[in-house]
């Protein structure tokens, strides 16, 4: 009876007068998901890339881990024990101490900007590399080496030097400012001001880092932010950023209080939320077209029914089961469902892949800071696309169905 079904089914899907060609119904139903899938299929690899590429410029110069303290002062005074500490837990491959500041930065008669200062270790043999930032830079190094001999340089961001209007060997101002810099006599603000060197400029491809922060040894920037011989954590590389929530829970359990574990995620959530949002907005949306395709199928079935009344009197009068008469329409748009997905999945994934590998989609680097349009296709939202349209397919023929089975067969045989 299977078998019986399945012929009848195809046999429905073709033209007339023994033509094996397809009907043009069915190839506008087919069509439509077709549509439907591959659309989806493409828009998710985009979004995909999207995430993706932003991920990575974020880890250039954000660490997979970062171990801070609570309390008011917000620093840590006792970390190089605690380093040693880090570095003896599992799952961490490198850990080295940080200290991030806010300030303002000049150069020559300008007028000050806001940056944020953060403080490396300078790069050298055995120091530890915990991002990426080192080796993104276009002009000079990392080494923090000024003309006098000291580590008084800095490293700027591309789109702030241009800002700023400086070159590797210019002189840079960096202030800071504190509550006890203000006079108690005067109440004037005297600010922390140290003098460096632009030894370096780097670029990351990412707006945030390039346009707002200056390197400076670590030395210089405890200094610079007035924490003594304290630092503001210590920035960790873990064996696999997805492993980084379960180190910084390990940490935190291991050290206690005051310590707390931040990793990546949770840095940059609003941001990665803001994208799954996005990329959860496009599907659905996308996924009407899906629907829309499946009232393709509920029609052409439908027109089928009305089209073979007569056929499927005959075959109810001859002994076929109502269920056998459903199972025949629900194979007919099982069909159409499948072979639009499969042909959706093919078209949707090629043209991804050019999307991505061959750069179709150039964009301007200098308003979006990536030079095309990334697109990765990861396979759980290939199988979730081709899950959702199948069931939807297999849904669109209950109703076709339903009015198949009930047809009387003298009735259906007398229809004209």
């Amino acid at each position: 009876m299977k078998s019986l079904e399945m012929t009848i089914a195809l046999r429905y899907l073709r033209a007339r007068r023994g033509s094996r060609l397809l009907s043009f119904i069915s190839l506008i139903a087919i069509g439509g998901v077709v549509v439907g899938v591959s659309a989806l299929i493409v828009v998710m690899a985009v979004m995909n890339g999207l995430q993706r590429d932003l991920r990575e410029k974020i880890l250039i110069g954000s660490p997979d881990l970062r171990l801070l303290t609570f309390g008011s002062e917000m620093n840590m005074p006792d970390w190089r024990a605690t380093l040693e500490r880090v570095k003896a837990t599992e799952g961490v491959v490198a850990a080295a101490p940080w200290v991030h500041t806010k300030g303002l930065v000049r150069s020559g008669k300008n007028l000050p900007d806001a940056a944020f200062i953060s403080g490396i270790e300078p790069q050298g043999r055995g120091v530890a590399e915990v991002t990426s930032i080192r080796q993104r830079a276009i002009q000079g190094d990392f080494r923090f080496a000024s003309s006098d001999g000291q580590t008084r340089g800095a490293v700027v961001g591309d789109l702030l030097a241009a800002r700023l209007g400086v070159i590797v060997g210019d002189s840079l101002t960096l202030m800071t400012v504190a509550p006890e810099d203000v006079s108690a006599s005067t109440g004037q603000i005297l600010p922390l001001i140290m003098h460096f060197e632009v030894t370096g400029i780097f670029q990351s491809g990412m707006y945030e880092y390039d346009d707002n922060y200056v390197f400076i040894a670590l030395d210089a920037a405890r200094e610079l932010a007035r924490l003594g011989d304290a630092v503001t954590g210590i920035e960790v590389r873990t064996t696999s950023r997805w492993v980084a929530s379960d180190v910084g829970a390990r940490l935190e359990q291991e050290l206690g209080y005051p310590y707390r574990a931040v990793d990546w995620q949770e840095q940059n959530s609003s941001l990665f939320q803001a994208l799954k949002l996005e990329k959860l907005g496009m599907g659905v949306i996308l996924g009407l077209i899906i629907l829309v395709a499946a009232f393709n199928i509920v029609s052409n079935l439908t027109m089928v029914v009305a089209d073979k009344t007569r056929e499927i009197g005959i075959l109810k009068a001859m002994g076929m089961r109502a269920s056998s008469i459903k199972g025949i329409f629900f194979l007919q748009g099982l069909i159409i469902g499948s072979v639009g997905t499969a042909g959706g999945v093919v078209l949707g994934l090629v043209v991804a892949t050019l999307i991505g590998d061959r750069k179709l989609i150039p964009l301007d680097p200098q308003i979006y800071f990536i030079d095309h349009l990334p697109a990765f296709n990861e396979a759980p939202d290939v199988v979730l696309t081709v899950l959702v349209s199948v069931i939807i397919a297999a849904l669109a023929t209950w109703y076709p169905a339903q009015q198949a089975a009930r047809l009387y067969p003298i009735e259906a045989i007398r229809h004209e």
